[in-house]
């Protein structure tokens, strides 16, 4: 099956060479501000290169993300910064990807149960209680579902943990094609003509 263009799926957004960012759905110039609340609305975008139409809407992204993380509360800290950067050329580079990749569609899976049993009618200006979506919200909500929250928090570890041993399965089986003749004594196969003992 073919994967549809994200321009097919939802808008362009061309950039020209003077950084200015021009959305052709709504002819008009937007700044990184707007191609976050893109992002936050959940619409599908493409950013292209006016003139070779690169796609470079993973640059805007990562530039997105670098200017929220200027911006006095960042999400990453130094070390697993470190850590990221120490991955790229490696072996392990794309399935470290993989393993964020799946790692974070499990979290999102996570916020939405935990957003799905939230009661609808729980929280709202009108009744002095916080607005539905808000920190307030969540901080009362969790405490009121320690349990589930736990329950669910140890399916989101335990997946972490298969995933990450799946990866070093994977490794383990590379490096023994890679390197026959360097496995482990456990691992070695008995001279031919000696019994193992």
């Amino acid at each position: 099956m073919v994967e549809p263009k994200r321009s097919e799926l939802g808008r362009t957004i061309k950039k020209y060479p003077n950084r200015r960012l021009y959305d052709t759905q709504t002819s008009s110039y937007i700044t990184l501000a707007d191609v976050k609340a893109l992002v936050l609305a959940h619409e599908e975008f493409l950013v292209v290169d006016a003139k070779s139409e690169e796609d470079l809407t993973r640059a805007i992204l990562l530039q997105i993300i670098l200017e929220e993380e200027a911006g006095g509360a960042p999400m990453f800290s130094s070390e697993m910064l470190s850590q990221m950067i120490r991955f790229y050329g490696s072996a392990m580079q794309s399935m470290m990807g993989r393993y964020l990749d799946s790692n974070m569609k499990a979290f999102v899976e996570m916020q939405a149960k935990l957003s799905a049993q939230a009661v609808p009618g729980f929280g709202g200006a009108s009744l002095g209680m916080p607005a539905l979506g808000s920190p307030e919200m969540w901080n009362q909500f969790l405490n009121f579902q320690g349990p589930a929250m736990q329950n669910m928090m140890s399916a989101y570890v335990e997946q972490s943990q298969q995933l990450f041993q799946q990866m070093q399965d994977r490794v383990k089986e590379q490096a023994r094609k890679i390197f026959p003749d360097n496995l482990a004594p456990d691992e070695a196969k008995p001279a031919r003509g000696k019994k193992a003992t």
